[in-house]
C-alpha cells in the first residue's frame, strides 16, 4: 500500500513524538525572530494608524526617484512615495496644513502632466490611527478569552490552554513576518489576521476533537502513554487537516495572484498575503504547537502520569510512537482503535469456534396436544 492509500485510510505511522520536538525548535527560532524584528524594527503602519496625509494620481511613466526629487521643492522628499499597481504614484506624509496640501496636489499634478483634479486626497487624523489600534487589539483579546471559554465547555481547559497558546504562536508569526519584510499593516491586514485566527482553532478542534475521542484507548488498553494516543489520533486525521488547508489556501492564493499581481489591486495583495501567511502558521501551529502542549498538560495528571511510569518500567520507549500490528506482528503494542475491534472480534470468532457444539442426545419432547370432546 503507497502513501497516498494510507492517508486516505488514515493508516499512516508518522511518529509525531519525534518530530513535535523539531517542530517546537523551528517555532522558537520564528518567534524569538518575530520578537527582535518587532522591537528593532517595528511595523509598516498604514496611514490608518499613524495618520497622516495621503496623494494618488495616474502617473504613467513616472518612477519613485523622479517624484521624490520634484517633492523635495515642497518638503515632501522625506515622504513615503510608492507605485500601486502599474502607473498609481501614492504619497503619504505627516499632517500638513490645508495651504501645504494643495501646493503638494500642485505638483504632482504637475509632475503627472493631469489636472490637479485628478490628484485625490485622503487626510487621516492621529486620533484615528489610534483607536483603529486599540480597536484591533481589543478584538485580539476578547477573541483569545471566547476561545478559552468554549473550548473549556466544549473540550476541556488543557485544550483550550493548548490552543490559545497556538493562536499566540500564529499571530506573533504572522505579525512577524510583516515586520521583517516591512509590508504595510492596513485595516485589511487587521482584518485578515483575525480571519487567521477563526482558521486556525477551526483546524486545532479538528484535532483535539479526534484526540477526544480515542482518550478511552489510554485507560482501556494501558498499552499507550496520552502522548502515544496523541500521535496515533493525529495520522487518523492527517487527510482531513491536508484537505482543510489546501482547500483554504487556493482560493486565497487566487486573490493574492489574480487581484494583487494581474489586477494591481494593492488591497487584495494586503489582505491575501496575510492570510496566506497566517493561514500556513496555523496548519503549522496545529501540528507542531497545540497537539504538544496538550500533552505536557495532560500528562501532568495522575493518571496518564502512572501509565507512563508503568510502560517505563516495562522498558517500552515512550518517547516513540508505537507501531502498528499490521507492520509489528502479534505481540507488539496495539495503537489503533481499528486493530484493537479487529482484534476483539478475531477473539470472539475464536472462542466460537473452539465452544463444544451442542449435545444431539437432548432431545425436547413435542408438547401434547389436548383432547377436545366431540360434539
Amino acid at each position: 500500500m503507497n502513501w497516498m492509500s494510507r492517508i486516505n485510510r488514515g493508516q499512516t505511522n508518522i511518529d509525531f513524538l519525534k518530530w513535535w520536538k523539531r517542530g517546537l525548535a523551528i517555532s522558537v527560532v520564528l518567534v524569538i525572530a518575530s520578537i527582535v524584528s518587532l522591537t528593532t524594527r517595528g511595523l509598516n503602519l498604514g496611514i490608518d494608524f499613524e495618520g497622516g496625509v495621503s496623494w494618488e494620481v495616474r502617473a504613467p511613466g513616472v518612477s519613485v526617484e523622479e517624484a521624490r526629487s520634484e517633492l523635495n521643492s515642497v518638503g515632501e522628499g522625506q515622504a513615503k512615495i510608492q507605485i500601486v499597481g502599474s502607473d498609481i504614484l501614492r504619497v503619504q506624509g505627516p499632517e500638513s496644513t490645508p495651504e501645504h496640501t494643495v501646493e503638494v496636489r500642485q505638483t504632482l499634478a504637475d509632475l503627472a502632466g493631469t489636472d490637479v483634479s485628478e490628484v485625490s486626497v485622503s487626510t487621516v487624523g492621529a486620533s484615528w490611527g489610534s483607536d483603529v489600534t486599540a480597536s484591533a487589539i481589543r478584538a485580539l483579546i476578547f477573541f483569545a478569552i471566547a476561545i478559552l471559554i468554549y473550548l473549556s465547555i466544549r473540550l476541556e481547559w488543557r485544550m483550550a490552554v493548548a490552543a490559545v497558546f497556538a493562536v499566540v504562536h500564529d499571530v506573533l508569526i504572522s505579525v512577524g513576518v510583516y515586520s521583517i519584510f516591512q509590508f504595510e499593516v492596513s485595516p485589511g491586514t487587521v482584518i485578515a489576521f483575525l480571519t487567521i485566527l477563526g482558521y486556525s482553532i477551526y483546524d486545532t478542534i479538528v484535532v483535539d476533537d479526534k484526540i477526544k475521542e480515542n482518550e478511552g484507548l489510554v485507560g482501556q488498553s494501558g498499552r499507550m502513554t496520552y502522548g502515544q494516543m496523541t500521535s496515533l489520533s493525529m495520522n487518523q486525521v492527517l487527510l482531513r487537516s491536508i484537505n482543510t488547508t489546501v482547500s483554504s489556501l487556493l482560493p486565497v492564493l487566487s486573490l493574492l495572484i489574480v487581484g494583487a499581481f494581474i489586477m494591481g489591486a494593492v488591497t487584495l495583495q494586503e489582505f491575501a498575503v496575510a492570510l496566506t501567511v497566517g493561514m500556513l502558521a496555523g496548519a503549522y501551529s496545529s501540528v507542531f504547537v497545540a497537539a504538544p502542549v496538550l500533552v505536557a498538560l495532560k500528562e501532568r495528571e495522575s493518571k496518564y502520569k502512572a501509565i507512563r511510569e508503568r510502560l517505563q518500567s516495562q522498558g517500552v520507549d515512550v518517547t516513540r510512537s508505537t507501531e502498528r500490528v499490521d507492520r509489528m506482528g502479534a505481540g507488539s503494542p496495539v495503537i489503533s482503535a481499528t486493530s484493537m475491534a479487529s482484534s476483539t472480534a478475531s477473539a470472539a470468532d475464536s472462542a466460537e469456534k473452539s465452544a463444544p457444539a451442542a449435545s444431539p442426545s437432548v432431545v425436547i419432547p413435542p408438547r401434547p396436544r389436548k383432547n377436545q370432546r366431540k360434539r
